[in-house]
């Protein structure tokens, strides 16, 4: 392989049939995306917090063989579980046992937001009540006033994974209810989101977030790094 490939290493739940495709399709180009999976069917508080204590250092073992740039851990709501340091200890735990830097959804969020700097944020997400509060509480510690959250309370993360597009911006339509906001938040690697953020974005007329989206932007700037970091070496020559 051409060593100027920005080699990314994917940890994701075993269920989630969304992520790896969305980084593929948008980083595909410029980056080799290598994914290692951490057991998870259910979406649940436990079942995150055991695949967080038990399976991650086995995938980051598997995930480091493939000598990534970074390592992304791909779980919105794992992250959110113990807030924004819980978040990211996860990513210095990935980086202690890996010597690679380490991103998360949760933190790359938080930089989109950082971004566009938003008064309020709605967040809508996949999950039940639990994890939906988990993450919107994430969005409430890094300083925006939550006007509005929704989760449509599907526990199988298979069924995650099949919630179409159209059913995502039907969903928003409808829970929304007028709430006054500056940012719209979809949260869920597992979400096929990131083709719902067009549509929601000509219809409120608002910035859309959505986990995957705001990884790869993430990712992208990792990757321009690299980028600069190969030029200035060969112009050194």
């Amino acid at each position: 392989m051409a060593s100027n490939y920005f080699k990314v290493g994917l940890i994701v739940p075993s269920s989630n049939t969304v992520m790896e495709p969305d980084f593929h399709r948008e980083l595909g180009a410029r980056c080799v995306t290598s994914t290692s999976r951490i057991y998870l069917e259910q979406v649940t508080r436990d079942a995150e917090q055991v695949m967080i204590d038990e399976e991650l250092p086995k995938a980051v073992r598997l995930i480091k063989t493939t000598e990534p740039h970074v390592i992304v851990f791909g779980c919105t709501s794992a992250g959110s579980l113990g807030g924004l340091e819980s978040d990211a200890a996860i990513a210095r735990r990935i980086e202690q046992l890996s010597g690679v830097h380490s991103l998360t959804v949760v933190g790359s969020v938080v930089q989109q937001l950082k971004a566009i700097r938003p008064r309020s944020v709605a967040v809508f997400t996949p999950y039940k009540e639990d994890l939906t509060l988990s993450v919107a509480q994430c969005v409430v510690e890094a300083g925006y006033e939550l006007r509005k959250t929704a989760g449509m309370g599907i526990l199988a993360n298979r069924d995650i994974g099949r919630v179409s597009p159209d059913e995502i911006v039907d969903f928003v339509e409808t829970r929304i209810d007028d709430a006054d906001v500056d940012c719209i938040f979809l949260s869920c690697t597992n979400w096929q989101a990131i083709d719902a953020i067009a549509r929601l974005e000509a219809r409120f007329r608002l910035p859309v977030i959505s986990s995957n989206h705001a990884t790869i932007e993430a990712v992208r700037t990792q990757l321009s790094n690299f980028q600069s970091a190969q030029t200035v070496n060969a112009r050194a020559r």
